[in-house]
């Protein structure tokens, strides 16, 4: 069984409990790492916390929400080894996969409804990288990576 990440701030909060359902329906085990509630707090804290798990977990991949899903994924883009992406339709979803193997999929809780929002993350999780050219593009973000943390 596949483990994916997920975390959320107050805005994301609803969303992420019912992603969280159907992901677990679908077959993942899911590991919810904050907010717990949708009570007022910092979306950095909780897309950080997620983005620091991601390099270290072969293959991981993660889900972020807030209100529009851009502040957590500049968040998480802060971290080496992160590619987050943000999501607002399945062609975004698609290509984020495709081609730039983003391991961390962004949505935001006020911008789609939820029947939308899983289709937009069923893309996301099944459809493959496709390597070639783009592998060549990954390649150049590690070194880009690589000199920003020297």
């Amino acid at each position: 069984m596949k483990t994916i990440l997920i975390a959320s701030d107050h805005a994301g909060f609803g969303l992420k409990e019912k992603i969280k359902l159907y992901l677990q329906k679908t077959g993942f085990k899911v590991n919810d790492l904050g907010t717990y509630s949708e009570e007022r707090c910092d979306y950095p804290e909780f897309a950080a916390r997620l983005a620091k798990l991601i390099p270290r977990q072969k293959n991981s991949r993660g889900i972020l929400i807030c209100g529009s899903g851009i502040g957590v994924a500049i968040v998480a883009n802060r971290f080496k080894g992160v590619r987050a992406a943000v999501c607002h339709n399945i062609q975004a979803a698609e290509f984020s996969r495709r081609h730039n193997d983003s391991n961390v999929l962004a949505l935001g809780a006020r911008i789609a409804g939820l029947e939308l929002q899983k289709k937009i993350l069923k893309i996301w999780l099944n459809t493959k990288f496709e390597g070639g050219r783009h592998r060549r593009r990954l390649n150049l973000l590690k070194r880009i990576e690589e000199e920003i943390t020297k």
